[in-house]
């Protein structure tokens, strides 16, 4: 089971992911990430502390959301990675591209 929550909007818009999200549920992730967006577009930040596993199709989202921020102007950023959800963004080289943080 996946969580999204919107824990902050003041300064960025940060969400705080915990448990799965997956093929299943990365429709989900990227609707509700959207709507908050829409609304107060301003960065991004993930805050990946509970988060627990991610496919290649999340993977997909967070460069769809990453994406949308930068033609905005804006940025996005993921922070606390666990190392096993870590080693899918640097095996496909997101890392590279996107703000990890530790």
């Amino acid at each position: 089971m996946q969580q999204v929550k919107l824990v902050s909007a003041d300064k960025e818009l940060k969400f705080a992911l915990s448990g799965e999200i997956d093929a299943a549920t990365s429709d989900d992730f990227y609707a509700q990430v959207q709507a908050a967006y829409e609304h107060d577009k301003k960065d991004i930040l993930f805050d990946c502390s509970a988060l627990t596993f991610i496919d290649s199709t999340t993977l997909g989202t967070f460069v769809k959301i990453f994406k949308k921020a930068g033609a905005d102007g804006n940025k996005m950023a993921i922070e606390h990675l666990r190392p096993n959800v870590k080693k899918l963004f640097e095996i496909c080289a997101l890392n590279t591209v996107m703000e990890i943080r530790e």
